[in-house]
């Protein structure tokens, strides 16, 4: 048996739990179809680790959302900046916006799902919860 501890980033990027690494956190892999975007099982299917830990619990995952939203704006105009450039006299910040708010709109659904991910991750530690026969 692989005593080893899986790597937490790579776990992350997959959406598995933060508890054992294995399972997965969404019902659908894919983000469509966007009603059943933020669909997850109450528990872990591998591990029995409960995703919902207190009623309410994902409210805070709102301050993760925004903080990932303006990172991605922030790196958005880094590299704008540094490929284009800003200027008034030729509308490139009118552009950049444009950018901007496209790619928002595009990136928030992945967002979304991603600031549950880091969230729980947050409050749930490899191998602290209990398993599937505690739960029984």
């Amino acid at each position: 048996m692989n005593n080893n501890k899986p790597n937490r980033f790579l776990s992350m990027l997959g959406m598995k739990c933060p508890n054992c690494h294995k399972g997965n956190m969404y019902t659908n892999k894919s983000i469509f179809p966007l009603g059943k975007l933020l669909d997850m099982p109450e528990r872990c299917p591998v591990c029995g680790q409960k995703y919902e830990i207190e009623l309410g619990f994902w409210y805070g995952t709102g301050y993760v959302s925004y903080a990932l939203s303006v990172a991605t704006i922030g790196i958005l105009a880094i590299m704008y900046a540094l490929i284009v450039g800003f200027s008034w006299k030729d509308n490139s910040i009118f552009i950049f916006l444009g950018i901007m708010i496209t790619s928002m709109i595009v990136l928030q659904p992945l967002i979304m799902r991603f600031s549950r991910v880091l969230y729980l991750y947050v409050f749930v530690k490899y191998g602290k919860g209990s398993s599937l026969e505690d739960k029984k």
